[in-house]
């Protein structure tokens, strides 16, 4: 069977702007989250990624038009700012990594996730939008503006009307007047003549197209386009439409973006996309690479999985599914089980095939990549199952050839939940009671899709120094209950690496598992 290694790696992490600053904190056994305040003052911890975009500039400069840059810091959200500084990093891992790269043509492809995308630009975008949209409806629903709504004011209020409009927001309490004075504005402004008038008037505008040549049409038209439409503002002394107000931004970002910028940027033609599976966003990108580069359809891939920092959308939401730590104290896996910390940033590995790679000069990183496995719970969307995870591990063993006696450690997904205790009693029926386990999301959060990435790149980093990073939990913090199933965890003390394989398991919203399977390169 193909043998496949890690041949460049990337970080962005919270306080670790990059791989050798990640490497350095894990040294320490303290947590690197930091108080929230995304509400104002309030009571949450969050791993806030520590990244400048700005390092990336001359390694773009050197390559690129000097619009370039600009251009990306301009329009491209966090996710891909990123991805594309770990991407960077991952190039310096190997000499000569990023022209055989490009080099290999459609034989090096690019699938790079988020677990949760674009959440800045959606949030700014949306709130732009409806502020646009209230400035719309209150000016076309002023009764100078709008006859219909002038005649039912003027002969006290058509009983007809009344019944299909909706309340006055005068008569409302004062907790549903705002809601209630928007739903009437809207109501008014879509049945205004005047606004009427002025779509027609700008449907006539929007009609002009293009003539003779192309180029050259195309330019004349927009111009024309933009005079008559300044035109038709002045005369109706209108706001911004609501559809001018939206940002491009919106679409520069969606879900593949953070894949086809590195695509862009590195010159690689073969396949890119975002493979999108919530926590296990990682994990599911290293089996589409390993079965890629198994195939034959690939000689590298780069995968890799980003999320943006923090946000009070997604600290609001795992709040109210009832998984996350709010006491301002940092909460650990394996210890009193009150619930993970939201943390953002990327991940980036370079897989490749390791005779060809090998062949060429490259040296692999860390450990060999033998198994991996996916699975679906098919049960919850959040609690997951006991047969799911299982069955992942199960079959990364099967595909790495990995006897369940030869595994040495393990690093669970743990996020400092009740579901911590379930997930080490289904290990124990699959692995000995020897297995050294970590647990990591006490230390830099609970990164939706790149978490799982950090976890493995711990791993990783220990095994090539000999020595498994410590983790915040001391003896004393570990949970009883957890302590009678399992003895042996990794705390607040590093300790050498065991022998045998290494295990990592990730579960994700929506119960999807991956689990991929190491081992040291004989």
């Amino acid at each position: 069977m193909t043998r496949i290694g890690v041949y460049g790696w990337g970080i962005v992490a919270p306080r670790s702007p990059d791989i050798q600053t990640f490497a350095k904190n894990l040294e320490s056994a303290e947590s690197w989250m930091s108080p929230f305040h995304g509400f104002g003052p309030d009571t949450f911890l969050v791993g806030k990624p520590e990244f400048d975009f700005g390092v990336v500039r001359p390694w773009i400069d050197a390559r690129f038009k000097p619009n370039r840059f600009p251009q990306l810091q301009e329009k491209m959200d966090e996710p891909t700012k990123f991805a594309v500084g770990a991407f960077l990093q991952s190039l310096e891992q190997n000499p000569g990594l990023e022209q055989e790269l490009s080099n290999l043509g459609t034989a090096t492809h690019v699938y790079v996730g988020s677990g949760l995308g674009n959440i800045p630009t959606l949030h700014d975008a949306s709130l732009a939008l409806h502020r646009a949209q209230r400035r719309w409806d209150r000016f076309w629903a002023q009764p100078e503006l709008n006859d219909a709504l002038k005649t039912y004011l003027d002969n006290g209020r058509d009983e007809t009307l009344a019944a299909e409009a909706p309340p006055d927001p005068e008569g409302l309490p004062e907790e549903h007047q705002e809601e209630g004075e928007a739903a009437w504005r809207a109501f008014w402004a879509g049945r205004s003549p005047q606004l009427h008038k002025y779509l027609e008037e700008l449907a006539e505008i929007e009609s002009i197209a293009v003539e003779g040549d192309v180029e050259a049409g195309k330019m004349s038209v927009l111009k024309e386009k933009r005079r008559r439409f300044s035109r038709l503002q002045r005369k109706w002394g209108a706001p911004e439409p609501p559809w001018t107000q939206g940002s491009a931004n919106f679409i520069w970002n969606i879900q593949n973006t953070p894949a086809s910028q590195i695509s862009l940027l590195g010159q690689i033609r073969g396949r890119a996309f975002s493979p999108a599976a919530a926590c296990s966003t990682f994990g599911v990108a290293i089996k589409l690479g390993v079965d890629a580069i198994r195939r034959g359809e690939a000689k590298a891939v780069v995968v890799g999985a980003t999320d943006p920092a923090p946000h009070p959308l997604v600290v609001g939401a795992f709040y109210a599914a009832r998984v996350i730590s709010a006491d301002g104290a940092v909460s650990k896996p394996l210890g009193e089980l009150r619930g993970t910390h939201v943390a953002g940033g990327s991940v980036i590995w370079v897989l490749g095939d390791a005779d060809h790679m090998e062949a060429r000069g490259f040296q692999p990183l860390g450990l060999e990549v033998v198994g991996v496995g996916a699975t679906s719970d098919a049960d919850h969307i959040i609690t997951p199952s006991k047969e799911g995870p299982m069955e992942a591990i199960r079959q990364a063993l099967t595909d790495g050839g990995v006897d369940p006696a030869e595994v040495g450690s393990w690093d669970l997904h743990a996020t400092a939940t009740p579901g911590d205790y379930q997930e080490v009693s289904n290990l124990r029926e699959l692995v000995p009671e020897e297995v050294l386990i970590t647990a990591r999301k006490g230390t830099f959060g609970h990164g939706m899709a790149a978490g799982g990435g950090w976890e493995m790149t711990a791993q990783f980093l220990g095994y090539d120094r000999g020595e498994l990073y410590p983790t915040p939990l001391s003896g004393g913090e570990l949970n009883g209950e957890i302590a009678k199933v399992h003895r042996r965890f990794v705390l607040d003390r590093g300790c050498a690496v065991p022998a045998g394989a290494a295990g990592k398991l990730s579960m994700g919203v929506g119960g999807i598992n991956a689990c991929v399977l190491s081992r040291p390169w004989s």
